[in-house]
This record gives structure tokens, C-alpha cells and sequence, in this order.
């Protein structure tokens, strides 16, 4: 879904308050838009794929949930997804300004006050777990031809060695609510605090999923250590220290790679970052360095 297809939808919305040529504030998974008061999260076609919009429908849900709960998140401004044109539409209030920007420490706290919490009543709200390599096919399909089909066949080998070899962990942590993408970027430190965004990867599922993706990050993405520590010392403990540590964290690279594919019919840098994430894990090289995209 490009730009102008995002904006058709979100032209069909017919949302009050919000202009048709209202910012483009994202352009990934979801389109986002916004205006002063108001976030619009404009999905992809749902109509191949329906659980996208029962996953928007969830978000919305939990971002209820999360409220009474007491964890600062964003919040829904309106209940319910509405489909345009099988397009998943959502609604939220718009969040004030960032004063700085997140860091991990900040997550890690927030991480402790969602994994403190008990799954939510089933007759209110039934969370999924976490597919993490669930995506995978759908994001090669995207790519199509633009990726070498060597590569794609490599990556759903790797998914489905992972999958297996995820089902036989034993969980270091008591398993529960998690948000499924734990990163810096999925915080916004607000006038009042940090608070989590983009709940859609919202699951119940081992707490380690979580802390894998810091871990993660250390190693691929630069972060630095000193700044990792942080976030083991906030949260109090280090995932690298359990024993399925590798085989979530080799999942959740497999996934990364298929992400970054869907991107590279359109964007020669995404292709690029591609070849560039496919090759390490060929190699088996865990340290060379990716790029977030």
C-alpha cells in the first residue's frame, strides 16, 4: 500500500475532523495519519488476510483494557475498527509532543507493569499468541519477484525450523500479556511520562519475547551496551541468560528479514537492507551490523 492508495482510504473514511490531506506521519505496516487532536492507522487489505482486521479491532480493545489496567499507553477515540474498501481503519487520540526522545530504561519500566499484569478476562478481551514468523509468507508474497527466490525459500526454511524449535522452549518467566515489538521507538515520553504505542503485536506468550528484541538490538542494531545494561538493570534480569535465548531470538531475526522485503519492490534501499540481513544469517555472522528501516 503506497501513499495515494492510503489516502483513497482515508478520504472513504469520511472521519470528522480530519482533512483529506492530513499529515503522513508513518508509512509501514499501517499508514498513519494525523491532524492536532487525531491519529487515523489506515491497514492493508484485509480482504486476503482477516485477520488483519480483527487485529485492529483487538488493538482498540486493549488499548481499553491497558487503560483501566493503569499502564500509560495510547488511547482509542472511538471503539471498534471500521473496513474501507477492506481496509482496517482506526481511530486514536492524537499524543502531545515528545520532550525527549525514549530510551531503553523507559521501556524496560513499562515492560515490568505489563508483564505484572494477569491475562484479561476472555469475555472482555482474548489476546492471541505471539505469532512472531506468522508474517513471514505474507511479506515474501509482497516482495514477489523484487527478492532472489533462493532467498525467500532460505527464510521460510528458517521459519519453519524455528517454529518447530519455539515449541519445545520452557519459559524462564512466568508466560502473559507482552507487547510483542519491545522497542524504544514503541514509546513516546510525553509532558506526563513515557507511554507504550502500536499495540497491534499485543499478545499472551512467553514474557521473553519481549526482552529478546533488546537483546536483539544490542547485537544487530547498535545499541550500546552500556544502554542495554540500563535496560536489564530497570527490568531486572538479562534474557541472554536463558537457554531458549537464541532460538527466539534466531525467529525473531527471520522475521525481521521477511519485513524488510515487502519494502523492496518499491525502495531500492529496502532490497539492499535485504540482501544485507540474508547474507549474515547465511554466513551465520550474529554481529553484522543491520540497519533500521
Amino acid at each position: 500500500m503506497d501513499e495515494a492508495r492510503a489516502r483513497e482510504i482515508l478520504a472513504g473514511a469520511g472521519l470528522p475532523g480530519l482533512p483529506h490531506d492530513a499529515e503522513l506521519l508513518a508509512l509501514g505496516e499501517n499508514a498513519v495519519f494525523g491532524t492536532a487532536g487525531l491519529v487515523v492507522k489506515v491497514g492493508r487489505d484485509a480482504r486476503d488476510h482477516p485477520e488483519l482486521l480483527e487485529r485492529a479491532r483487538r488493538e482498540v480493545a486493549l488499548a481499553s483494557w491497558l487503560a483501566e489496567s493503569g499502564v500509560p499507553a495510547v488511547r482509542a477515540a472511538e471503539s471498534g475498527a471500521r473496513s474501507v474498501d477492506g481496509h482496517p481503519v482506526t481511530l486514536w487520540h492524537r499524543l502531545p509532543e515528545a520532550v525527549r526522545p525514549a530510551e531503553p530504561a523507559d521501556l524496560a519500566a513499562l515492560l515490568r507493569l505489563v508483564h505484572a499484569l494477569p491475562a484479561p478476562d476472555p469475555a472482555v478481551l482474548t489476546l492471541p499468541r505471539r505469532e512472531l514468523l506468522g508474517g513471514v509468507e505474507r511479506w515474501l508474497h509482497i516482495a514477489g519477484d523484487t527478492i532472489d527466490p533462493a532467498d525467500a525459500a532460505y527464510l521460510r526454511g528458517r521459519r519453519d525450523g524455528f517454529a518447530e524449535a519455539a515449541a519445545t522452549l520452557t519459559p524462564h518467566l512466568p508466560a502473559g500479556p507482552i507487547h510483542g515489538d519491545a522497542l524504544p521507538r514503541n514509546v513516546h515520553v510525553g509532558p506526563r511520562g513515557p507511554v507504550l504505542v502500536d499495540l497491534e503485536t499485543f499478545s499472551a506468550d512467553f514474557r521473553e519475547h519481549d526482552l529478546v528484541v533488546m537483546a536483539l538490538s544490542r547485537d544487530r542494531y547498535g545499541l550500546a551496551p552500556e544502554a542495554y545494561d540500563m535496560f536489564t538493570a530497570v527490568y531486572g534480569w538479562d534474557v541472554r541468560a536463558w537457554s531458549g535465548c537464541p532460538v527466539l531470538r534466531g525467529a525473531r531475526e527471520t522475521a525481521s528479514c521477511a519485513w524488510v522485503a515487502q519494502h523492496a519492490p518499491a525502495n531500492p534501499k529496502a532490497l539492499a537492507e535485504f540482501r544485507r540481513r540474508v547474507a549474515s544469517l547465511r554466513d551465520d555472522d550474529p554481529e553484522v551490523r543491520w540497519y533500521p528501516f
